[in-house]
C-alpha cells in the first residue's frame, strides 16, 4: 500500500488526551538506549513528560545497531533504531514513532545556501569527487534552480512553494573533508541506502551500517587517509565537522548550528529542498511499506520531497510487565503526541508528528503494551 494512505505527518495535529493517559504507577526511572538520531526529540519532550508524571527517562544514545543487540539482550525497557530488524523474540514490537530528516551538514566560509544533487553527494561520499571547486559542484551551486518549500497543514497534507532561486558561489579550492559514522549506525544505513538504489555501479558492495565498510574502494587509500575521518554518534560527528573547516556529513538538523548548515538537496521532480519536517512528510509519503517498515521511492515526482527522510522505531517487548513497562507506554504515547512534536527540540530537528492512518497502526500496537 502506499504510505500516503497511511501515513500523514501534521505538525500541528491533536492527539486525543485518553491517547495520553499517565501512569497508574508510583514514580519510577525507565531506561532506554540505541539510536542517536532519536536523541534529540527524546531527550526534548522528556522534560514536560517527566514534569507531569514524576517518573524519569533516561536515554543511552549509541547507535541503531547496539539498540537492536541490547533489545535482544533485554537490556532497557525499550530500544530505539532507525531501521526494523528481525529480533530475537516474537513478542518485541518495532512501531514506527519518529520522522524526520538526516541533514547533509557542511563547514564552509560563508553564510551562502550549499546545494547538491544526489549525483554529486554520492560522488563525493564514494571520493570520486574531492574538491570543493570541481565541476559537479560548481554547477549545483551556479546558475537558477527551482527550490522547493513544504509546510505541513491541519490535515496532514503538505503545502509547496516553489521560488526560482538565483546561485552564485564562488567554491574554494580545497579538498573536502568527509565526517562519516564510525559505529554501526541506522543513519549510515539510511544515508547510504539512497546512494545503492541510485547509483548501484558505483556502491557496489553490500549494504552495512558501518561507512567504512559501505565505502567505494579503498577508505585508507592514497587521499583519503586523514580527508575521512570517522567519529560515533550524531554527536560525535557534529564535534567533528565543527573543527574541520571544508568538511561536509551528515547528522540531524538540529547539529547543523554555529559555522555548520544544512544542505539543499535535489529531488527527481527537480526541486532543490531544506531538510524540514514538511519535506520529510512529503518525501515519506510517497513511501511504500513492506513487512512493516518503509521502502522509499528515491526517483517520487512528489514537489518538495526532501529524499533523506527517515522513520525510526521504538523496540519493545510487549510481554513486559510492570511499573516500568507502563511508563515505557506511557512515555511512548507521549513521544506521539503534538505536545512532543512542538517541543524546542523536535521543531529544531525536523522532526514530524506522525498522524492519521499511521497513527491508528501505532495505537494497534501500543494496545498490546503493559499499562499497569
Amino acid at each position: 500500500m502506499k504510505a500516503s494512505r497511511f501515513l500523514k505527518a501534521a505538525v500541528v495535529a491533536v492527539v486525543a488526551t485518553a491517547f495520553i493517559a499517565p501512569s497508574a504507577f508510583a514514580a519510577v526511572t525507565i531506561t532506554a538506549g540505541g539510536s542517536s538520531f532519536d536523541a534529540p526529540i527524546l531527550n526534548s519532550c522528556k522534560i514536560a513528560w517527566q514534569s507531569s508524571t514524576g517518573n524519569t527517562f533516561t536515554y543511552t544514545s549509541s547507535d541503531s545497531g547496539t539498540g537492536q543487540k541490547n533489545q535482544d539482550a533485554g537490556i532497557f525497557d525499550s530500544n530505539w533504531s532507525d531501521g526494523t530488524y528481525s529480533p530475537s523474540k516474537s513478542t518485541v514490537l518495532q512501531i514506527p514513532v519518529v520522522m524526520a530528516p538526516i541533514a547533509v551538514i557542511v563547514n564552509l566560509p560563508g553564510t551562502k545556501a550549499v546545494y547538491l544533487s544526489q549525483k554529486t553527494l554520492s560522488d563525493i561520499f564514494a571520493g570520486v569527487v574531492t574538491k570543493w571547486n570541481d565541476a559537479e559542484i560548481v554547477a549545483d551551486n551556479n546558475g537558477t534552480v527551482p527550490v522547493t518549500h513544504t509546510v505541513q497543514l491541519p490535515n496532514g497534507k503538505t503545502k509547496t512553494t516553489t521560488l526560482m532561486t538565483k546561485r552564485y558561489y564562488t567554491m574554494p579550492n580545497r579538498s573536502i573533508n568527509i565526517v562519516a559514522r564510525a559505529d554501526s549506525s541506522g543513519t549510515t544505513k539510511n544515508f547510504i541506502t539512497l546512494f545503492k538504489a541510485q547509483f548501484p555501479t558505483v556502491w557496489t558492495k553490500p549494504l552495512d551500517k558501518t561507512y567504512a565498510n559501505d565505502f567505494p574502494g579503498t577508505i585508507n587509500g592514497a587521499g583519503n587517509i586523514g580527508r575521512i575521518q570517522t567519529a560515533s554518534g550524531s554527536t560525535g560527528v557534529a564535534a567533528l565537522l565543527a573543527k574541520t573547516p571544508y568538511s561536509i556529513g551528515y547528522a540531524e538538523t538540529s547539529y547543523a548550528t554555529g559555522a555548520l548548515r544544512s544542505a539543499f538537496i535535489g529531488n527527481a521532480h527537480g526541486d532543490f529542498v531544506a531538510p524540514t519536517s514538511g519535506a520529510t512528510a512529503a518525501f515519506v509519503g510517497s513511501a511504500t511499506i513492506k513487512n512493516g517498515g518503509y521502502v522509499f521511492d528515491y526517483n517520487t515526482k512528489t514537489p518538495g520531497a526532501y529524499v533523506f527522510g527517515i522513520v525510526s522505531y521504538v523496540l519493545v517487548d510487549s510481554a513486559a510487565t510492570g511499573a516500568n513497562a507502563a511508563a515505557t507506554t506511557d512515555f511512548i504515547k507521549y513521544v506521539l503526541s503534538s505536545d512532543c512534536s512542538t517541543s524546542a527540540g523536535a521543531v529544531a530537528g525536523g522532526f514530524a508528528e506522525i498522524s492519521g492512518a499511521v497513527l491508528d497502526y501505532d495505537k494497534s500496537l501500543i494496545a498490546k503494551l503493559a499499562t499497569k
